[in-house]
């Protein structure tokens, strides 16, 4: 008799993550939980010892990581389950994402620490780990689904579009899609998620959904770049309209993220909004709802998932330049001088607040529920042009 395929799951201690180690569990895989120690703020687990010195996981056997009650639901839940959970110490790696998030700031872009979370440790390190314990699957609680696409593995939205989570996941690795398993994508609705918690007896059934960003628990983005960079602090500039005339003075760009409306800081006498940002010059610019219209994009890094765009012609797709907002019709572009590696898109009508710093992610036209790949936009290309 063959022994059970092994699964390396990534657990939060949320119901989705739950669920999907009961899943996992009733599908025939022999499940291994891993909580994830990240270093965030209300960390109180002591530092780990590794066996023998090496780098294989410690049993989790008290509660901690970067919410000392998240880990203890991770623990109730792998013992209601019987599954050993094991922690992960990711404070070092996870230092990277806060450097990154940090940076993206200070240079004047939007980051998405999210994304780069789940490229670089969930299904990144995690993966190494699989490895070192023999697990033939990594596995999370994501609303996204693996299926086949022309004879591939391939990454698709989840069943639930309201909850869809494909957009945070485009940097997987194409190689890694075979051995990733997603089981809650395939589940219709997060009401039924929680039914399912109760199926299974899960004392997380009706545990609240995380909202913020996990190493800023007070939503105060701000101070903790300046915090991490002293020099950012009271480092005034000035406000400018769409003209370039002076009309205010901010407390720094990093403060202020393009689309925003609210504690700007300027009344003009109409609602104006954040449409650009210049770290070099220490500005920031803003205009009427009309000048954040984009009617395209660059991007760089690029994942691709699906059959690479053929060079120098333009593909209909559809783009997503937010993770929560629609994917919408447009044509992409992989230019003969740019390689494979950068990317245009052109959208069929214009797109509100286009950020730099921010993934696009892509999907098929004609199967929109295909992730055809992502990258991240490096430049915007506004319908009315600032400063002319």
């Amino acid at each position: 008799m063959s022994a059970k395929p092994k699964v390396l799951l990534a657990m939060s201690g949320g119901v989705d993550s739950s669920v999907a180690a009961g899943l996992l569990q009733r599908q025939g895989y022999e499940v291994v939980g891993a909580f994830m120690r990240l270093g965030s703020p209300g960390e109180t687990l002591d530092e780990l010892i590794q066996p023998d010195g090496g780098s294989l996981p410690t049993r989790l056997h008290k509660q901690g990581c970067c919410s000392v009650g998240d880990a203890l639901d991770a623990r109730r839940v792998a013992s209601e389950l019987d599954i050993p959970l094991y922690v992960l110490n990711f404070k070092r790696d996870f230092r990277r994402v806060i450097d990154y998030f940090v940076g993206a700031y200070a240079a004047g872009t939007t980051p998405n620490p999210c994304v780069r979370c789940n490229d670089w440790l969930k299904f990144g390190k995690l993966h190494d780990h699989a490895r070192l314990i023999g697990a033939d699957f990594v596995a999370s609680g994501h609303y996204a689904r693996i299926g086949m696409h022309t004879g591939r593995p391939a990454l698709y939205r989840g069943i639930d579009f309201s909850k869809d989570q494909s957009y945070v996941l485009f940097g997987i690795p194409e190689a890694q899609l075979g051995s990733t398993l997603l089981p809650i994508g395939e589940i219709e609705s997060k009401a039924r998620v929680r039914e399912l918690a109760q199926e299974f007896g899960l004392p997380v059934f009706n545990k609240p959904d995380s909202q913020e960003i996990c190493f800023v628990p007070d939503d105060d983005y701000a101070s903790l770049v300046e915090r991490e960079r002293p020099a950012l602090k009271d480092q005034r500039g000035d406000i400018l309209d769409t003209s370039g005339a002076v009309v205010g003075e901010h407390a720094g760009q990093h403060r202020l993220t393009i689309g925003q409306r609210r504690k700007v800081g300027v009344a003009l006498g109409y609602p104006i909004y954040v449409v650009d940002k210049d770290p070099v010059a220490n500005t920031v610019t803003i205009g009427t709802e009309a000048d954040l219209d984009s009617v395209g994009c660059e991007a760089d890094e690029v994942n691709w998932l699906a059959e690479p765009l053929e060079l120098g012609r333009w593909v209909g797709c559809l783009a997503r330049h937010r993770y929560n907002g629609q994917a919408v019709d447009a044509e992409a572009l992989f230019e003969p001088g740019g390689g494979r590696d950068h990317f245009r898109v052109r959208f069929s009508s214009p797109q509100r607040a286009v950020t730099p710093g921010q993934a696009i992610v892509l999907y098929g036209r004609d199967e929109p529920d295909l992730v055809l790949g992502g990258g991240w936009i490096t430049k915007v290309e506004r319908s009315v042009l600032l400063n002319s």
